[in-house]
């Protein structure tokens, strides 16, 4: 049944233009094309890359964070208390009122007691600034050398620098062992962060950042089974080059490195909108969508690939939006500061604690004085959050928002 199955998805009229079969892409002669079953290397290597980054982030990236002068402020712990605790996982980590004095009677405390434990009890759960750290630095060592990587293969192709010559001869496109190894890492690398999206920093684009996940695995694996190799490359360089300025940005900011901060949030925030919203869709998805009917007719995989495309632009869009808001408010405070794409901060998601969330910011925007300039906390991928946000429960924001991918 799974022969069937596996049979059926893979039709070739399905993935390739009609005219053509499987058997045109069968090796020969010394050619080699890519076939769907090269990858599938990819599952058991991403255990090893998981076992890879945990040991560089506690090592390379451990020692970074110290050199950089990344430091964790102590935190006080809050009391064993069985009924709070179990209030705190299961309800809600923002009691109401009526909550607060049911709580207190129970465990025979004060209102004020209460409210202080679950305080502690909050910035306790918050991630420490050295493991965020680590994870940014991870990062921006696999976008760093991934980039570098793909740039130095990529830029002898005629194809890198006329994109619709990517459809020339189609899909009769030998496969290059460089492009290979590197579509492979790439699959690994967010199979990886798909593995560990749970176990990493929580940002608020949380559910778009699955998103973003799934639609880059499902490109890569079917662009290289379709052999759509060269506009595969292009896509993967065009969101490498922005990521390693949002990671960098974020190590910066925890390192509380002000000035480096912000420059490198202008540089993003600049490369990301020549990347994902100029070249993205002009060179790649008009590529895709215009000159690809040029050569062939249309067929499902067009539809598929393009729809995928559109998807990720979708979600470039909103991370803009998000670095915009951030541009607004560098502007404003001469320094980026609360990142707003925050890293979740309240393990629950229900309405009431939204809403006190944001009635309490809004509390603190009145009253208190305004925060020091400082730009990138926590870019996900998306903003990034100021550090100055001790204030919002020591939790740093919005540098987590934009698109990883």
């Amino acid at each position: 049944m799974l022969a069937s199955l596996y049979n059926w998805f893979w039709k070739a009229e399905y993935w390739i233009p009609p005219g053509f079969s499987w058997t045109d892409l069968e090796d020969s002669d010394g050619v080699t094309y890519p076939h769907s079953k090269d990858l599938w290397i990819a599952l058991p290597l991403t255990f090893v890359l998981v076992l890879v980054r945990y040991c560089f982030e506690r090592t390379i990236g451990l020692s970074l964070s110290r050199a950089m002068g990344v430091r964790d402020k102590l935190r006080v712990k809050a009391a064993p208390n069985p009924i709070l605790e179990s209030f705190f996982w299961t309800q809600s980590q923002n009691p109401k009122e009526d909550d607060l004095s049911h709580l207190g009677r129970q465990c025979g405390l004060s209102v004020r007691q209460v409210q202080r434990w679950f305080r502690q009890k909050k910035k306790q759960e918050q991630p420490l600034l050295n493991k965020k750290f680590c994870e940014s630095s991870w990062k921006f060592f696999f976008y760093f050398f991934s980039f570098i990587g793909g740039l130095f293969v990529l830029h002898k192709e005629p194809w890198f620098w006329e994109p619709r010559l990517c459809w020339e001869k189609y899909p009769k496109h030998p496969l290059q062992p460089a492009i290979y190894w590197w579509f492979l890492l790439e699959i690994v690398f967010y199979l990886s962060l798909l593995l560990t999206l749970f176990f990493d920093v929580k940002r608020k684009d949380f559910k778009e950042q699955i998103i973003h996940h799934f639609v880059a695995i499902t490109l890569i694996f079917c662009s290289y089974s379709a052999n759509f190799l060269r506009i595969g490359a292009l896509v993967l360089l065009l969101h490498d080059v922005s990521d390693v300025l949002l990671e960098a940005g974020k190590m910066f900011n925890y390192a509380k490195w002000k000035y480096s901060c912000d420059i490198t949030f202008l540089v993003f925030a600049l490369v990301f909108f020549v990347s994902r919203l100029i070249f993205f869709p002009t060179k790649v998805i008009y590529t895709t969508y215009h000159y690809s009917r040029l050569y062939f007719q249309l067929y499902f995989g067009f539809y598929f690939f393009n729809g995928l495309l559109m998807i990720l632009q979708i979600l470039h869009i909103f991370w803009f939006s998000l670095i915009c808001r951030m541009l607004f408010q560098f502007i404003l405070a001469r320094g980026v500061q609360n990142d707003i794409r925050s890293d979740m901060e309240d393990l629950g998601t229900s309405d009431d604690q939204s809403k006190k969330g944001k009635q309490r910011n809004e509390k603190f925007q009145t009253h208190a004085p305004s925060p020091k300039p400082g730009v990138l906390g926590n870019l996900g991928y998306g903003g990034w959050q100021g550090m100055s946000q001790k204030h919002s429960l020591d939790q740093p924001g919005a540098s987590d928002c934009l698109p990883d991918k």
